[in-house]
C-alpha cells in the first residue's frame, strides 16, 4: 500500500479537494497531513477517511515533508501539493506505477502550468552546469515526487524553497533509479516578484551546496545567479475569530492520565536520568532546559509514539465536541511540549495550543528548548512568578478578544494554581494539591470529564 503525504499552510480553501481525490486510489491506505501551524481552518478542513493530521516540529515544508516521511506506515510514498485542483484522477498510479513494478526509485513529475521562471532562470541553468546529467528533467523544482522510504531516509530536506531541487540532486548522488512522469494540466497559485526572489536564492543555494569540486571565484559569479530580487519574508495576517468564550485544559494528568516525560523516559530507558533532575534541580527555568536534553537524539515518531501509549482521560474527546458546538474556543496551555500538545489538537479538533517549544533538526530532537515570551512576567501579571500559565491564558485571551472571565481553565497541579484563580470558572481536576483546590471553583476527583456539561448550561 502507499502513504501520500501533504505538507500544508494557510490552504483551507483546497486541501478538502485533495484528499478526496487521493482517496478514490485503492493503492492508498494512508494520508498524512503535515500542517505547518496554519492560522486558518486548513485541519479542520483536512479531515477525512484514511487522514491522520499532524503539525510540522518546524516551520518550513522541508521539515514538514521530512516529518511525513519518518511517520509514514509504508514503503511507497507519494508527496503532494496542498494547493492543486487540477491533479488527474489517477495521479496516484501515474506517481507510483514506475517504483511499483521496480523500473526506479524516485519519481518526479512533469506537467503543464502557467509559468516556471525560477526553474528557466536559476535552477536549469545551475544544473545544467553542476549536474549535467540532470540537464533531461523538465521541471526540477517539481512538488509532487514519488519515491522509497528506505532512500529518503538517507537525504537531506532542505527547510525552503531548495527541498525539491535538493532531493533530485541527492537521488542521483545515491545513485538512484530517478524517472520522470507526465501528469497533464497543472495549475496553482502564482508567485509574487518577491517571493519569487526568496525561491531563487533558497533554490540556488541547495543545488551549490550540493556542487563538488567548484572554484571559490567561480563560486561567486554561481552565487550571483539569482538575479530576481533580494527576498522578502512572507507574512501571514492572523485572523480573529469571533467566539467569545474559552475552555483551556492542561495536558498532563489532565487530558493525558500521566505524565509525557514521565512516560517517555520509562519507554526509552531515561527514568534514573529524569529523577536526577527532578530531585536535585528546583529552578523551573533550569529543570525545563535539563529534561530538554533527555529527549535529544528521539525523532518525531519516536516521541509521538510514546504520547499514542499514554490513555485520554475519559470523555475529553466528547467534552471538546460538546463545548466547540456551544462556541467556545478550546484549547491547551502546558509546560510540556508543543510538539506534543500540537499533536493533540490536531487529534481531537481542538483550536490552539501554547506549550515550550521543542527544537528539531531534521525531525530529530536536538535537547534544546524554547519557553514562548507568553509565559514571561509582564506589567500586566497578577503573580510574582516569572513564567506562569496565567500570562499565556491572558494573551491567548487578548488574541482571541475574550474576556477573561468568560474563561475555563482546568488542571491539576501547583503550575496551573493561578491560571485556575485568575479566570472566570477554575477547575481542579483529580488534584491532591491544597492549594489549587483552594483557589478553584470547581473540584472534579473522579478521571472523567463528562461532569463539565453542568458549565455549558
Amino acid at each position: 500500500m502507499i502513504t501520500v503525504i501533504i505538507p500544508a499552510l494557510n490552504e483551507q480553501t483546497t486541501i478538502s479537494h485533495v484528499v478526496r481525490l487521493v482517496n478514490k486510489s485503492p493503492l492508498v491506505n494512508e494520508i498524512l497531513v503535515i500542517d505547518d501551524k496554519s492560522l486558518d481552518e486548513t485541519r479542520n478542513h483536512a479531515k477525512g477517511r484514511n487522514v491522520k493530521i499532524y503539525t510540522s516540529t518546524k516551520l518550513g515544508k522541508g521539515a514538514s515533508m521530512r516529518d511525513g516521511m519518518l511517520l509514514a506506515g509504508n514503503e511507497v510514498i507519494v508527496y503532494l501539493d496542498a494547493d492543486i485542483t487540477t491533479y488527474p484522477d489517477n495521479i496516484i498510479s501515474l506517481m507510483t506505477s514506475p517504483i511499483i513494478s521496480g523500473k526506479a526509485d524516485f519519481v518526479k513529475s512533469v506537467f503543464e502550468r502557467q509559468a516556471g521562471r525560477v526553474t528557466e532562470l536559476v535552477a536549469k541553468p545551475l544544473i545544467g552546469l553542476l549536474f549535467p546529467d540532470l540537464s533531461r528533467f523538465s521541471q526540477p523544482l517539481s512538488g509532487m515526487i514519488a519515491g522509497r522510504k528506505s532512500l529518503f531516509e538517507k537525504v537531506n530536506f532542505e527547510n525552503d524553497y531548495g527541498v525539491d531541487v535538493g532531493l533530485l540532486i541527492d537521488m542521483h548522488n545515491m545513485k538512484a533509479r530517478i524517472a520522470e512522469v507526465n501528469i497533464g494540466y497543472i495549475e496553482n497559485r502564482m508567485q509574487s516578484w518577491e517571493q519569487l526572489g526568496k525561491m531563487a536564492k533558497e533554490v540556488s543555494r541547495a543545488i551549490l551546496k550540493r556542487a563538488e569540486m567548484i572554484k571559490q571565484s567561480n563560486l561567486e559569479i554561481l552565487e550571483n545567479i539569482s538575479i530576481i530580487r533580494d527576498q522578502m519574508d512572507f507574512a501571514i495576517r492572523e485572523s480573529v475569530l469571533g467566539l467569545k468564550k474559552m475552555i483551556i485544559f492542561d495536558m498532563d494528568f489532565t487530558i493525558l492520565s500521566s505524565s509525557f516525560i514521565k512516560s517517555v523516559a520509562t519507554k526509552y530507558q531515561l527514568d534514573n536520568s529524569l529523577k536526577l533532575i527532578i530531585s536535585e534541580k528546583h529552578n523551573p527555568y533550569t529543570r525545563t532546559k535539563l529534561i530538554a536534553r533527555l529527549l535529544k537524539g528521539l525523532n518525531i515518531r519516536q516521541i509521538l509514539d510514546a504520547v499514542d501509549e499514554i490513555p485520554v482521560t475519559e470523555g475529553f474527546e466528547a467534552i471538546v465536541k460538546t463545548f466547540k458546538e456551544n462556541g467556545y474556543i478550546c484549547g491547551i496551555i502546558s509546560d510540556s511540549y508543543d510538539c506534543i500538545t500540537n499533536h493533540l489538537v490536531n487529534r481531537y479538533g481542538l483550536d490552539f495550543s501554547i506549550a515550550n517549544e521543542l527544537e528539531f533538526s531534521n525531525s530529530v530532537a536536538t535537547g534544546e528548548v524554547k519557553i514562548p515570551s507568553v509565559f514571561i512576567k509582564t506589567n500586566q501579571s497578577t503573580c510574582n512568578h516569572d513564567f506562569c500559565k496565567s500570562n499565556a491564558m491572558r494573551e491567548i485571551a487578548a488574541r482571541y478578544r475574550i474576556d477573561i472571565k468568560n474563561i475555563i481553565a482546568i488542571g491539576d497541579s501547583e503550575s496551573d494554581i493561578c491560571m485556575i484563580r485568575d479566570c472566570g470558572i477554575g477547575v481542579a481536576f483529580c488534584s491532591e494539591n491544597e492549594q489549587l483546590k483552594a483557589a478553584a471553583d470547581k473540584i472534579v476527583s473522579e478521571r472523567s470529564f463528562n461532569s463539565l456539561v453542568e458549565f455549558i448550561q
